[in-house]
């Protein structure tokens, strides 16, 4: 909005007309636009928001300046023109200006069925909409005659004590009056401010000569567009009715008809053929000069166009890639304008299969969308029972109170899963994310009975193993039975968009990635490599995890090591895989990093199959077992305390490694990798692990013959590393920074447990969102600026990076690119969304510095 521009408070739309949205609203912009393309618009008058505040308040505008354009005895109709038309608003009402004179008139020139039916759906629309009368009384009848029309307005005095008005004026007064009011009620205040509109937003109002859509010659009135909705595909779709008015042939009371030639149906090409060639062109000159594609509201009245309004075509998520990019290879928009039209949020629906939004919904319960996309299946209560259902080829969901990384295998077997208890980063969210696995958490009002082997929903509702159910990870739904989806949606278009994006983008994106399965999808989706391998997971495979409870169980260091020489050449193939697939590009491998006792069973029977297989007796298992369970696991024995305390275990990791880059080197790409330090507080943490990491790189050359290099570094997940991060970072190649540990240790949060709460949290303002789906600017923002200015003042050429689960979000891109981070790693899905955002956020900062 231009501030030296004096906009009237009242303004008759015309070509160069003072015309602003910030001022009238985008429906009185757009329609200016319209004329000034030649397309034969009504005669409008715009209301700004500020006379319309002043309606509400009391203070009338002059009435005879709002009619005057009309000329004498018009039929208008008023339409709300917000700033943005997802903000809703009062409907439009049509045909004001109907009263008995009109009445007449428009019997001898339409015909007394037309005018007659014009009348009644005036005193309809004014009975219930601008007098707010009951409107059972006001049904519009089947067939429309004079003595129904009576009955009606002998309705309207009995219910308000006087005669339905017949000044046009006073018709207009009122509407004015009842649409303004209806904007300033604090229930549309509240609906708007829930859409993401400001408390104060104004509406504009828009008063246009009707188009009558009835008639004696062809009349009536339909929408065209030009693209697939859905799909975003070139294609005329439309439907017209005859005999109708504004969005009628919308409404599905009344059969409509195709715009083009259809076997079988009438068509507006057939009825009106000038009519829709002239759509046609209009339509072209629209996308053109607009810039966008449209859909134009239309009416004929005895075979005249009328073009009432035209607005964005609504479009899902699909479409509105391929549109963006439609317009961008036509020359309509620049690429730079295409990437920035697309919600990188948007597209997680296009790499998932998603439930049929028009499907109903026997919604059980509703959790926290962990994982999107969605998946049906047999509800399973273990890991064992998923793997069995796997097994025979029938797809399961696998249903726990919380998982732990023994229920890995049975993640890998589900088709989605969930959980009573978690957040947003628990166990179950953060792999199901990686495994591009649809998941809902924190289902907290369902109970899992163990005994009787179901769940028990609200109401009382039981579904036990077997039974079919459907988990919705993009909404959090869990619903009853086979829900009917959707097919994931990766076309040309997508792509294209994506290699815009890194044009633009000059933040890194990497995966986070486990198995060689995570690494091919990091690869599909363009990742710059892996930020993030979690070892661990890698131990759950098989005959490994029995491996592990052997290794724990061993008695001295020299029976780890020859349980740790078996699992060597296994992690070994692992990484060797990893860096194949990744063909050059970075792979950042994280040292063990959980407590040991996670990979211990905790029920009875399986106390008494480890006690089997390492031949003990069971109370000495339960003892040791005991021995190693720690009160508070998750600030206990585990990361870089694990690898000074047992340090067998990196020692055999960084040898894995290192024999991986030897054997990986064959297929002739070169192979940096980097060795990452999980939960480092201390220096000297650092100087321990390193020693010996360098130790067994320098034998791995020496058994080899074969130089390599690498590159260590440090995961920052506690406060302390953060603020002693000057002095960690002089021993460290790269500090990554682990927000969902360090979110809960500044925090003193667990984040598996704190959902239960954290809704309560937010919802009276304590936090203003879920630290663990938003990245914390303001305390953990802190300790990631100081961390990252310190890490600097150490050592200049410090790498650095997020990779915890927040890394794909806009919020943590925004601030990695402000404080000069080098890349983030998401989750092998999100991967795509962070691409998009960071061109995105890119090219705001290049706007604003423009500005």
């Amino acid at each position: 909005m231009q501030r030296h521009v004096a906009f009237p408070q009242i303004t008759l739309v015309t070509p160069d007309a003072p015309m602003s949205a910030e001022v009238y609203g985008g429906r009185a912009k757009c329609l200016q636009r319209l004329i000034r393309l030649g397309m034969p618009v009504p005669q409008t008058v715009a209301l700004s928001f500020e006379t319309v505040r002043g309606i509400a308040q009391g203070r009338m505008p002059d009435l005879g300046a709002i009619m005057a354009p009309f000329g004498f005895a018009p039929l208008l109709s008023v339409r709300p023109s917000s700033l943005d038309p997802d903000w809703g608003g009062p409907g439009a009402i049509l045909n004001i200006g109907m009263c008995r004179d009109r009445y007449e008139a428009l019997m001898a020139t339409a015909g007394e069925r037309a005018a007659t039916s014009l009348y009644l759906r005036f005193v309809q629309s004014y009975a219930v909409h601008v007098a707010h009368l009951d409107p059972e009384p006001f049904d519009l009848p089947e067939e429309p005659t004079r003595d129904a029309l009576k009955a009606m307005l002998d309705a309207y005095e009995r219910e308000t004590d006087e005669p339905f008005p017949q000044d046009p004026a006073i018709q207009v007064g009122e509407v004015l009056r009842s649409m303004a009011r209806a904007w300033e009620g604090t229930t549309a205040r509240l609906l708007r401010q829930a859409k993401g509109a400001p408390a104060e937003a104004g509406l504009g109002l828009v008063v246009q000569a009707m188009a009558l859509g009835v008639g004696r010659g062809e009349s009536g009135s339909g929408v065209i567009q030009f693209v697939n909705a859905e799909t975003g595909e070139p294609c005329v779709m439309g439907r017209y009715l005859a005999q109708s008015q504004g969005r009628e042939a919308l409404s599905g009371k009344r059969e409509t008809m195709p715009l083009t030639k259809q076997a079988g149906s009438p068509s507006l090409e057939e009825l009106a053929p000038f009519a829709l060639r002239e759509l046609l062109a209009h339509g072209k000159v629209g996308r053109e000069r607009l810039r966008e594609e449209m859909q134009i509201e239309f009416t004929l009245e005895n075979g005249r166009l009328c073009i009432l309004d035209a607005v964005r075509v609504p479009r899902s998520a699909r479409a509105a890639v391929r549109i963006a990019v439609a317009l961008a290879q036509d020359g309509v928009i620049p690429r730079e304008e295409a990437v920035m039209r697309v919600e990188p949020g948007s597209l997680t629906t296009l790499l998932h299969r998603q439930v049929d939004p028009a499907a109903p919904r026997d919604r059980i319960v509703t959790g926290i969308a962990a994982s999107p996309g969605a998946a049906s299946g047999r509800i399973v209560f273990s890991a064992a029972d998923a793997q069995a259902s796997a097994a025979r080829g029938e797809p399961c969901i696998l249903v726990r109170r919380e998982t732990t990384p023994e229920d890995i295998r049975g993640m890998h077997a589900a088709s989605a899963v969930l959980t009573v208890r978690g957040g947003m980063t628990s166990h179950a969210a953060v792999i199901a994310r990686g495994l591009g696995l649809p998941c809902v958490v924190g289902a907290s009002e369902l109970e899992i009975d163990r005994r009787r082997h179901v769940v028990v929903a609200p109401g009382g509702r039981t579904f036990g193993a077997g039974d079919i159910v459907t988990v919705d990870g993009t909404t959090g739904d869990l619903l009853a039975g086979e829900a009917p989806t959707l097919d994931a949606a990766l076309d040309d278009s997508f792509r294209t968009l994506l290699d815009w994006a890194d044009d633009f983008r000059d933040l890194g994106v990497r995966a986070n990635a486990d198995t060689p399965q995570d690494a091919r999808i990091a690869r599909d989706f363009a990742a710059e490599g892996i930020g993030l391998c979690r070892t661990e997971h890698m131990f759950f495979e098989g005959e490994r995890i029995g491996m592990m409870r052997e290794m724990i169980f061993a008695e001295s260091a020299a029976e780890r090591r020859a349980v740790l020489d078996r699992l060597l050449p296994m992690q070994r193939d692992d990484f060797a895989a990893l860096f194949r697939i990744m063909a050059g590009k970075p792979v950042c491998i994280r040292l063990f990093d959980p407590p040991l006792h996670e990979f211990l069973p905790s029920d009875r029977q399986g106390l008494r199959d480890l006690a089997e297989v390492l031949a003990q007796p069971l109370s000495d298992v339960e003892a040791r077992v005991e021995a190693l369970r720690e009160y508070n696991p998750m600030l206990g024995l585990r990361g870089v305390r694990v690898g000074i305390t047992v340090p067998e275990i990196y020692e055999m990791q960084a040898r894995a490694i290192f024999e991986a880059v030897v054997q990986a080197r064959g297929g002739g790409e070169p192979v940096v990798p980097e060795v990452m330090i999980p939960l480092v507080s201390a220096r000297r943490e650092v100087e321990l692990v390193k020693a010996r990491v360098d130790a067994v790189a320098a034998a791995v050359r020496a058994e080899t013959g074969v130089d390599f290099a690498y590159r260590l570094g440090v995961m920052v997940e506690t406060p302390r590393a953060a603020l002693r991060a000057a002095e960690i970072a002089q021993h460290a190649a790269f500090l990554s920074f682990g927000t969902n540990d360090l979110t809960q240790m500044t925090y003193g949060l667990s984040r598996d447990d704190a959902g239960r709460f954290l809704g309560t949290y937010v919802a009276q303002g304590v936090y203003e969102e879920d630290p663990f789906h938003s990245l914390d600017l303001d305390g953990v923002g802190e300790l990631l600026h100081i961390g990252a200015e310190r890490g600097r003042r150490g050592r200049p050429d410090v790498v650095l990076s997020i990779c915890g689960e927040h890394a794909g979000s806009r919020r943590a891109i925004e601030f990695c690119r402000r404080e000069g981070f080098d890349y983030v790693s998401c989750s092998p899905y999100r991967v795509p969304v962070a691409r998009l955002s960071a061109a995105q956020v890119a090219l705001g900062f290049r706007s604003e510095s423009e500005a």
